[in-house]
């Protein structure tokens, strides 16, 4: 399968780009694979080894549609995308994700090559995997969901996880509780199902766009992903309530998100590592299928995978640096780790000015994103993307009775296996791991960029490839 040519804003534009810049991260498996774990644990394979390529199957289960997975792995590749260096990805991201740009509506999409009604529906079809054994079933994982406000119309599109139950019936859950849930307790409080079109197949700008939540309520994501591109991001209308998807979509599923039905979904391995069994239970029938004739499935490898989590980093760093620049301005860059399931911990780098900034940071941080509950911040000595940096400012820069506070009975993520599983709260702690003002502090060890680079040139010729 060739990519040579395929438009820029499409996934088939994105492997293109890997093929041509960056051979050595696109992997071609072209020996048959089960859809039954073989993917997931290829994936983890890699990630041991330090590897996060984007992955291509050419052949699973012996169906006629390939299988990608692994396309939001690698922040070199992301940061590609957005043409800047993977340390200034979070910044360029926070930048241009405010440009908001009016779409463009195509009048014929690729995706309308192939359409399937009635009883010619069949999602088993598809080559969807089933990625851990306590999932409950096979999962689609990069199904975009677009639908619209049933009071303003302003539409939006995301994430969320679509468990399959039949040829035409897939469960969902809602459970971030954000646009897509508000919009379907509003068209169910009239009685009425929520038209809905899961896209697969995406560019990683859409991916990354659609994960964007701090936006004015009449922007359209569609006008953010715009944004991230440069460009209008182009659009086309599929068949259900004149939605409008990406024209460079490989597959569109429509259907509806169905009114006052609610049935189990999950259990499905989770962004946390574990086993998730919390679960809005809401349901999607499917009533029309389109795709391009050579369409490939979008798979998004699951669990602690980084392509399920490092675009929830680069964009949860964005936006927390976009709320502590209002205030801030001398906070100079964010870091939320993958180790912490690409969520549940922030770090900030600040150039101190006065006592109490610190704890203004972490505040405004823990205030910003539902998912982060601890945030450490550090001076701006500390590489925040060396988690041994960050911890060992942590052993000699805290002093615990004064540094550290909680808030308790705060907001948390629903899917946090730490939160309460009544309310969903939780109590969240902010780390003061920056040295004291006003008086003198222990000098830190330095070795200098003349000293470092000295010393690699003495290793090559030594034989020794850092």
């Amino acid at each position: 399968m060739a990519f040579q040519n395929a438009d820029p804003q499409s996934l088939r534009g994105f492997l293109d780009m890997v093929e041509t810049r960056f051979p050595e991260e696109m992997l071609r498996v072209r020996q048959q694979v089960s859809s039954r774990f073989e993917p997931t644990s290829l994936i983890f394979e890699l990630e041991k080894a330090g590897r996060s390529p984007v992955v291509l199957f050419e052949d699973i289960d012996g169906k006629p549609i390939p299988l990608v997975t692994n396309v939001a792995a690698n922040r070199r590749l992301l940061a590609a995308c957005l043409d800047v260096d993977p340390s200034d990805l979070p910044m360029a991201f926070r930048e241009r994700a405010q440009r908001y740009l009016p779409c463009e509506t195509v009048a014929s999409a690729p995706w309308d090559e192939v359409v399937l009604e009635g009883d010619d529906i069949d999602l088993t079809a598809l080559p969807i995997p089933l990625q851990f054994s306590v999932d409950a079933a096979p999962y689609i994982t990069a199904g975009q969901i677009t639908a619209r406000d049933p009071e303003t119309g302003v539409d939006t599109t995301g994430f969320h996880r679509l468990m399959l139950k039949g040829k035409d019936r897939l469960g969902v859950s809602l459970h971030s509780r954000r646009r897509m849930y508000e919009f379907h307790r509003r068209a169910e409080a009239k009685g009425d199902n929520l038209p809905a079109a899961i896209v697969l197949g995406v560019h990683p700008l859409h991916y990354m766009g659609s994960m964007t939540y701090a936006y004015p309520p009449h922007v359209r994501k569609f006008e953010i992903i715009g944004g991230l591109f440069g460009e209008p991001y182009r659009l086309a209308r599929c068949g259900v309530a004149d939605l409008e998807v990406p024209a460079g979509a490989e597959i569109v599923i429509e259907g509806e998100i169905l009114a006052g039905v609610h049935e189990p979904e999950g259990p499905f391995g989770e962004f946390t590592g574990y086993a998730s069994y919390r679960s809005t239970q809401n349901v999607f029938v499917a009533k029309r299928v389109r795709m391009r004739r050579d369409a490939m499935l979008h798979s998004v490898t699951a669990g602690m995978a980084k392509d399920h989590i490092l675009i929830s980093c680069v964009t949860r760093e964005g936006e927390i640096l976009n709320a502590l620049k209002r205030n801030l301005p001398n906070v100079q860059a964010v870091h939320v780790p993958h180790s912490t399931c690409g969520a549940f911990m922030a770090v900030v780098s600040l150039k101190k000015i006065a006592d109490g900034e610190p704890q203004m940071a972490a505040m405004a941080a823990l205030s910003t994103e539902l998912y982060t509950k601890y945030v450490i911040v550090v001076d701006d000595d500390v590489d925040i993307f060396d988690m041994n940096d960050v911890f060992w400012a942590i052993a000699t820069r805290v002093r615990a009775e004064k540094d550290i506070f909680f808030v308790p009975g705060c907001k948390g993520a629903i899917l946090d296996p730490s939160s309460d599983p009544e309310n969903f709260t939780l109590t969240k702690m902010g780390v003061d791991a920056t040295r004291p003002t006003g008086r003198d502090f222990a000098e830190r060890l330095v070795i200098s960029d003349e000293q470092r680079a000295r010393a690699r040139s003495i290793l090559a010729e030594a034989g020794v490839a850092l």
